[in-house]
């Protein structure tokens, strides 16, 4: 083994390491706080929550990493980017607020580490199930044991999580379009669900519980972990940008793909090729008079 990859390999055991003690941190206030009275705010919309402890969490993990990972860059959903360094944290204190603002068991904490702007170690934790997902170079882990994407190989027997379309891809996509989508798979796959929570479904597919995840309106925080998460276990993770050219970094694209081991759902890939190409489309200039 050349001495980088095992350098490598070394460094994304920390990384991973990290990210575990940092979910931790929070995870058990956060396990106290679900189904009790909090404060509630909207952001964009009514469709866009944040809570108390939302904010909260994201100090705790931002000052638990300076500790940890002195020299990082972080950026999280509540307060943005901060810091400079070769390794960026991607945290999501509460993915999938809304469920964890009304009481549906079906939300996590989310950090991810990106070398260079590749993400490669991390971890998620669903408090509430006491499920700790997390991933470095060697392997994808659930609770300290490995774990293998399997999943079904035809689409009529496949489990599809799809957070499409949201009240924002309605609004983009229009309605008619979006819901004929919408339709067209819940026809194809066996079983269709919209849990609400991108990180968590990923984790889902990469332990093999479902078969397939995709979404349209996801941000960076909401992937880093869950990306490694899945290909590490043999999954494929595809990405989709929506700016004219088609071109980003993976983390930058709002629209994926995330497939368990050795298959493939043509309808799948059509649709979200449909829908990247609709939306490049009208990321193009206007032509000129």
């Amino acid at each position: 083994m050349p001495l980088e990859n095992a350098q490598s390999r070394n460094m994304h055991a920390e990384l991973r390491q990290i990210a575990v003690d940092a979910v931790r941190q929070v995870g058990p206030g956060l396990a106290d706080a679900f189904r009790q009275t909090m404060s509630i705010e909207m952001k964009a919309d009514r469709h866009d929550l944040v809570t108390e402890h939302d904010r909260a969490s994201e100090r705790v993990l931002r000052d638990f990493l300076s500790r940890a990972a002195p020299g990082s860059s972080v950026v999280g959903e509540e307060f943005g980017r901060s810091g400079d360094g070769e390794v960026t944290w991607y945290i999501d204190p509460i993915d999938g607020t809304a469920n964890f603002a009304r009481g549906l068991a079906f939300w996590c904490t989310s950090i991810g580490a990106a070398v260079n702007g590749q993400p490669v170690a991390g971890a998620i934790y669903d408090p509430v199930a006491n499920h700790l997902f997390s991933v470095d170079s060697t392997a994808s882990y659930l609770n300290d044991k490995p774990i293998i994407a399997e999943a079904a190989p035809r689409t009529e027997e496949a489990v599809l999580i799809f957070g499409y379309p949201s009240a924002a891809d309605l609004r983009r996509d229009g309605k008619g379009p979006a819901l004929e989508r919408f339709g067209a798979l819940v026809e194809a796959f066996a079983t269709v669900r919209r849990p609400g929570s991108a990180a968590l479904s990923i984790a889902h597919v990469a332990a093999g519980w479902a078969d397939a995840a995709a979404g349209f309106s996801v941000h960076a925080w909401d992937v880093a972990a869950a990306l490694p998460l899945l290909e590490r276990a043999g999954g494929r993770f595809q990405s989709f940008a929506f700016d004219a050219e088609g071109k980003a970094g993976v983390l930058d694209c709002p629209g994926y793909v995330a497939t368990g081991r050795g298959v493939d759902y043509p309808l799948l890939n059509q649709v979200a090729g449909d829908i990247a190409r609709h939306r490049r489309a009208q990321a193009e200039p206007a032509p000129a008079n």
